[in-house]
């Protein structure tokens, strides 16, 4: 959902009006975005976090990010109606895609925050997440984590309950899921161009926080089919979490790097330190321009 930005920037405009003119490519996985980062096919990429710090702890040190329009995976914790609390959840069934996956690992995190050990729970591998979320329907586990998008895709969800939103989730565990990179050389040939992509991706996301419907009315000429009673959902639950000031708080891609560096593919790997992956210029320079604006991502260098 909020990847969506970057194909409505191109669709309704705000690229051109910033004088920048942006081709979106599609690629498969992120691999394919950094190969063509690194081969000059592409001067700007969104790609996960863990792969920028991966490719420059491997070599390639002139990449770097420059803003988040999509930081966080918008993951909930949903239980039967039976869990009150995610305290309760000691001794319950949890369902994960896998261990050490993404949603257990993300979820374990905020777990712990709330003082609860999900290695207390019995945990249940169950793969995707509709699988897992129809699971928790049948009453096959007691919890699951999923996204904002799974849960609002189910017909019946009155045998259920939130245990932590979104809004929460990310509170508890703020890990920035992607950025957009660029390679060293772009940010010093083409700064104007790197800025005004910036100032679309935020003048947009600010315009669809302020007024919602301008995302609901976008996606829906996009996709046709999909139900807008649906879209208004869905645009309510992010109501707060898009990135209207380029979602590059400091001290949650510190957390990140933190948290990246304990997981098994980065064993024994000397941390980066921010500044080598990380460039805070571009962004600046643009919020000096449009002003922060307090209560949604933070600007905090």
């Amino acid at each position: 959902m909020p990847n969506s930005v970057m194909d409505l920037a191109a669709q309704l405009g705000y690229f051109e009006r910033e004088g920048v003119e942006v081709e979106l490519v599609r690629v498969q996985q992120t691999p394919s975005a950094l190969a063509a980062l690194q081969s000059g096919e592409a001067d700007m990429a969104n790609i996960g976090v863990d792969a920028l710090l991966q490719v420059i702890a491997n070599g390639a040190s002139d990449f770097r990010a420059v803003m988040s329009p999509n930081k966080s995976l918008p993951f909930m914790i949903v239980g039967r109606k039976g869990i009150a609390t995610v305290e309760d959840l000691a001794g319950a069934s949890f369902g994960v895609g896998r261990l050490g996956s993404l949603d257990h690992s993300l979820s374990s995190a905020v777990l712990a925050a709330f003082d609860v050990d999900i290695e207390g729970t019995n945990l249940v591998t169950l793969g995707q997440p509709s699988v897992r979320a129809q699971a928790l329907l049948a009453g096959q586990i007691d919890a699951t984590t999923m996204s904002i998008g799974t849960w609002s895709a189910l017909d019946d969800t009155s045998s259920l309950q939130v245990l932590v939103d979104a809004d929460a989730y990310y509170e508890k565990a703020p890990v920035v899921n992607k950025v957009n990179a660029v390679p060293v050389a772009v940010l010093e040939d083409r700064p104007e161009d790197v800025k005004a992509v910036i100032r679309a991706l935020i003048g947009l996301s600010r315009d669809i926080a302020a007024d919602p419907e301008i995302w609901v009315r976008a996606m829906s000429d996009a996709l046709p089919d999909a139900d807008p009673e649906m879209l208004r959902a869905l645009a309510q639950s992010f109501a707060q979490s898009w990135s209207v000031n380029g979602g590059m708080s400091a001290a949650e891609l510190a957390y990140t790097a933190d948290w990246v560096y304990q997981t098994g593919d980065f064993a024994g790997q000397t941390p980066l330190e921010l500044a080598q992956w990380v460039d805070f210029a571009p962004l600046d320079a643009v919020l000096d321009e449009l002003g922060v604006r307090d209560g949604m991502d933070p600007a905090d260098r």
